[in-house]
This record gives structure tokens, C-alpha cells and sequence, in this order.
């Protein structure tokens, strides 16, 4: 497994990682997160992403059991959250990034893991009606009280980021080092275009999720929704749609066979695919099977086949 630092901080994550959404609660329990985060953790994964809206707080509490139970020693994994869309009810509870909120956010979470501290924390999205000077000054007394290691974004537009980081870098705060934005082969703009200046201006690191385009590049959805897919759960019917996309679709039965070429499966392509990119931190998976991690840590032994001739001949299957 290669590591990878995170930006210019000097935090290094796996290249692949673990993540928690959609999945636990809705289809893993405690007994399953151990099953899939130790097959993960074996694998070399160093790094475990969740939200506190993730299945009401729930996802977190099911993490943190499961770390208990596995009895991992705290150097030697990097556990995140994402603060923003609240858990209670209230004008300061709900899609806001403002000091009370993200203070109290924090502390519940800390709760809600067992644990001292978290290693990452971001701002779930931006807030237009808090001033970005009370978001970054509260982010920074987070990390100041040892509460988080490192704070970033998520689904930040470049503006927004380099605005808070230059409030941070202004006053001497703690900055943003890293943002976790959508990247895979049919969502590409943001990550390749829009933050590419920040790459180089303040060392951004990205910790990307949807590597699978939540599963179509898996190609189980050429013939339509499978039962035990995430799009047929209740509340996640608004993915069928772009799930069942005949173009999309097409394109994904196409890549199958460069996949097939290079000795590997069609989500391991994708995620590699994904990882080559220099910018590219670390690359969150998903898995409600521990089958599933074993083949998306696979992808691993796909990077270095990603020659230049076969990006480009993905390039133009992809248009």
C-alpha cells in the first residue's frame, strides 16, 4: 500500500482508504465494520472517513465500536468527520458552520467515537451566512484544543478555500490542508480544473470520494438496479436515475475490457484510475462486504499498469 502525504502537511494517509457512508447502519452493523475495517486495516489502509450526518451520528458510533473491539493502537490509524448539516433541529443546529455549532458538533462526535481526539475534521460544506473569518477561527481553536490534528473542506469551491486560508494565514491560524471533493472518471472538472492553482499555490491535498460514481463503475447496473444495491435502499432512490444511464452505461461496458486486459476488475480500474493522479491524496472506498474491500484494494496492483498509452485509451473511451 502506498502512503501518501496529505498536501504539505506532513500527515501521511494510504492511497486508498475506508469510508463510511451510505453503508454503516443502513447495511453494516458493528460485527460487519470490524469484518470490513480489519480487511481494510490489513491491506495497509491507514486511514478511516465519516460524518457526523452520516446515518444520524450513527455511523460514528459504529466506528468507534469497531476500532474498540479491533484494539488498533492510536498511532497507527487517521480517523476523520465532517461537520455541517447538524443533528438537532434549531437555527444553530442545521447547515451552518458557525462557532456554537461546530464547537458543540466537535465535542458530540469526539463523544459519539470514544476517542480523544479525531485526526482530520472538515467543514461538510461551505456557509454562506457565517463569516469566513468565525469558520476559520473556530476550526483553528478545534486544533488548538487538540481536539482535531488537521482541519480542511469538503465540496468547497476554489474561492472559498483559498479565502479561508489566507484568513488563516493572515492572523497565523491553523489553515485548511485538505479538501474531499467527488473525482471519478464521469465527475473530473473540479478536481482537474478548478483546483488546480491550489495544488501548487498552498499545497491543497484532496481526499476524493465516489471513485465508483456510487457504483456505476462497478458495472452492476448495466441491466437495471440490482435488490442489494445502495440505489435500491429507501432515501437513495434519487441515484437509479444516473445509475441506469444508457450512455454512461455503454461507456462503463467499454472500459470492462480494458479492465479485463490489464488482469483486473472493472472498480478496481476505476479506482486506480482515480489514484494515479498526482493530486489525488488518497482515494476513499466503500464496502458493505468484506469481499468488496479484498477487490477494491486490489486496485493497488493496477497503478503501475496505467502506463500513459492506457490513460489515454481511457481518455477517449471516457470523450
Amino acid at each position: 500500500m502506498p502512503y501518501r502525504r496529505l498536501g504539505r502537511s506532513g500527515l501521511k494517509v494510504s492511497v486508498l482508504s475506508f469510508g463510511s457512508w451510505v453503508t454503516f447502519k443502513n447495511q453494516v452493523d458493528v460485527e460487519r465494520a470490524v469484518e470490513c475495517m480489519s480487511a481494510a486495516y490489513d491491506a495497509g489502509v491507514n486511514f478511516f472517513d465519516n460524518a457526523e450526518a452520516y446515518a444520524g451520528g450513527e455511523s460514528e458510533r459504529i466506528m468507534g465500536d469497531a476500532i474498540r473491539q479491533l484494539g488498533w493502537e492510536r498511532h497507527s490509524y487517521v480517523v476523520s468527520s465532517k461537520f455541517f448539516w447538524g443533528l438537532h433541529d434549531g437555527p444553530n443546529s442545521r447547515n451552518t458552520l458557525n462557532r456554537k455549532y461546530l464547537i458543540e458538533a466537535v465535542e458530540g462526535s469526539l463523544e459519539r467515537f470514544g476517542l480523544d481526539h479525531l485526526d482530520l475534521v472538515y467543514c461538510h460544506r461551505a456557509d454562506p451566512e457565517t463569516p469566513i473569518e468565525e469558520t476559520a477561527r473556530a476550526m483553528h481553536d478545534v486544533v488548538e484544543r487538540g481536539w482535531a490534528l488537521y482541519w480542511g473542506t469538503s465540496e468547497w469551491t476554489a474561492d472559498e478555500i483559498r479565502a479561508a486560508w489566507e484568513v488563516c494565514d493572515r492572523y497565523g491560524w491553523h489553515k485548511p490542508i485538505v479538501e474531499q471533493p467527488q473525482y471519478n472518471l464521469f465527475h473530473r472538472r473540479r478536481v482537474e480544473k478548478e483546483y488546480a492553482r491550489l495544488y501548487e499555490d498552498i499545497g491543497l491535498g484532496t481526499t476524493i470520494w465516489s471513485p465508483l460514481a456510487s457504483g456505476l463503475l462497478t458495472g452492476k447496473y448495466i441491466d437495471g438496479v440490482p435488490s442489494d444495491s445502495r440505489a435500491a435502499l429507501e432515501g437513495f432512490g434519487w441515484l437509479a436515475e444516473s445509475l441506469t444511464d444508457e450512455q454512461k452505461n455503454a461507456t462503463v461496458r467499454e472500459l470492462a475490457t480494458v479492465a479485463d486486459e490489464l488482469g483486473g476488475s472493472l472498480a478496481q480500474l476505476a479506482i486506480a484510475w482515480c489514484a494515479s493522479n498526482p493530486n489525488v491524496s488518497s482515494v476513499i472506498t466503500g464496502a458493505s462486504r468484506v469481499e468488496q474491500v479484498h477487490d477494491n484494494m486490489g486496485a493497488v496492483a493496477l497503478l503501475p499498469k496505467l502506463t500513459p498509452e492506457v490513460k489515454d485509451r481511457i481518455e477517449a473511451i471516457v470523450g
